[in-house]
């Protein structure tokens, strides 16, 4: 198992990615450190892969049956995420962010720090067939980053029969677990509606085209389209995120307004139906108003679901290590990215919630910071899982 000094070494690790956060897409720094941390673990440069949709990447540990050269049995994937928040922490920790305005507030640093450790584990007990894959992506927060990285070319050399991942969650008593089969967490996307009349004076608002009451109505309409309640099939929510009109000026009638709003179903199917929904409303106020109308959308989400059959090897690794686990409340409202490993063919996917803390500062709040003592149980978790299936 991990030494102490395994521990130390992945906690000033973990600290220092926390010192100097890079947000969506701009993880340069964060996955040479990472690249840098796995060769230093022994891992060949021909089996490190760097660049996977966008600045993702992996690890392949070969286990020891193979076949002219290739491995011999399933291939295991291991998810970390490298992205941080474009939020301020409020921190008065020696590893604190450096950068202002961005910051590892929902502990993809200590997901990376547990990945590493399993890297560790793997380069001093090389398992008995197969293969495991290490993926360290980038872009979670945003939505785009395991579709692009499914998407590169390069990633059909590293298909995994099994997908595995965890994320820290407060709420949760620490080191205990939130793990069910079935529907995980839902599908998302960000609908970004722009509306452009035309200026006038103040005096004169009938001279200009003002979206006003547009944007008005729009917060209203688009809002009651979902209203939330049980996490079933049916589910849906419509959250406006953010408004917009005009220009913070006394002397003139608006001419440009916006409406921002997070879309929100359980399923996956039933998205493409609310946001035909959306955009009808949209079109409609526009035309009632003579508003010429552009609509953008962001941040897109697959819903993510646990497959059974990895969700009971999961399920068997945290019994053999004594961890506690339930299916607590699962589903969750919130959006995770890895929906985009567990819709690849013939691969099945789970990914557990790992206690935090009850009384843990939330996931995206700016006093957040992740728990080091997490780190272990997670190598223990991905380890245990790794032998069960590989040997």
């Amino acid at each position: 198992m991990l030494t102490d000094f395994d521990i130390s070494e992945l906690t000033a690790f973990r600290r220092q990615l926390h010192r100097f956060p890079e947000v969506s897409g701009q993880e340069r720094g964060t996955a040479a450190w990472v690249a840098a941390a796995l060769a230093a673990c022994g891992v060949s440069p021909g089996r490190i892969v760097t660049g996977l949709g966008g600045h993702g990447v992996a690890a392949v540990f070969d286990g020891a049956a193979l076949f002219d050269g290739a491995a011999v049995g399933p291939t295991v994937m291991f998810r970390a995420e490298l992205d941080a928040l474009p939020i301020t922490e409020l921190s008065n920790a020696a590893h604190r962010s450096s950068i202002p305005g961005v910051a590892h507030l929902c502990g993809h640093d200590g997901h990376v720090a547990i990945l590493l450790g399993l890297a560790r584990m793997l380069s001093r007990h090389q398992p008995a067939r197969g293969r495991v894959v290490l993926m360290f992506q980038p872009a979670e927060e945003d939505g785009s980053g395991a579709a692009a990285v499914v998407a590169d070319a390069r990633f059909d050399d590293l298909h995994p029969d099994w997908a595995f991942a965890l994320h820290n969650f407060p709420g949760i008593a620490r080191g205990e677990c939130w793990l069910a089969a079935g529907p995980l967490s839902c599908a998302s996307v960000g609908m970004r509606v722009m509306l452009e009349g035309k200026t006038s004076h103040a005096a004169q608002p009938e001279r200009g085209v003002s979206p006003g009451l547009a944007v008005a109505g729009l917060i209203a309409d688009l809002g009651a389209l979902g209203r939330g309640g049980d996490l079933g099939d049916a589910f849906r929510l419509v959250t406006i995120t953010h408004a917009r009109l005009g220009e913070p000026a006394f002397g003139t009638s608006p001419a440009h307004g916006e409406v921002w709003a997070t879309l929100r179903t359980m399923l996956d199917a039933p998205m493409a139906a609310l946001k035909a929904q959306a955009v009808a409303l949209a079109e409609a106020a526009a035309k009632t108003h003579g508003l010429a109308l552009r609509i953008e959308w962001h941040d897109n989400f697959a819903a993510c679901a646990n497959d059974p059959a990895a969700t009971d090897h999961m399920a068997r690794a945290l019994d053999s290590l004594g961890m506690t686990h339930a299916p607590g409340g699962l589903p969750m409202r919130p959006s995770e990215d890895f929906g985009a490993f567990d819709k690849l063919p013939g691969c099945k996917s789970a990914m557990v919630m790992l206690g935090a803390g009850v009384d843990h500062a939330a996931l995206h709040n700016p006093d957040y910071d992740f728990p080091d003592d997490l780190i272990a149980p997670g190598v223990r978790l991905f380890d245990r899982i790794t032998r069960d299936l590989l040997g």
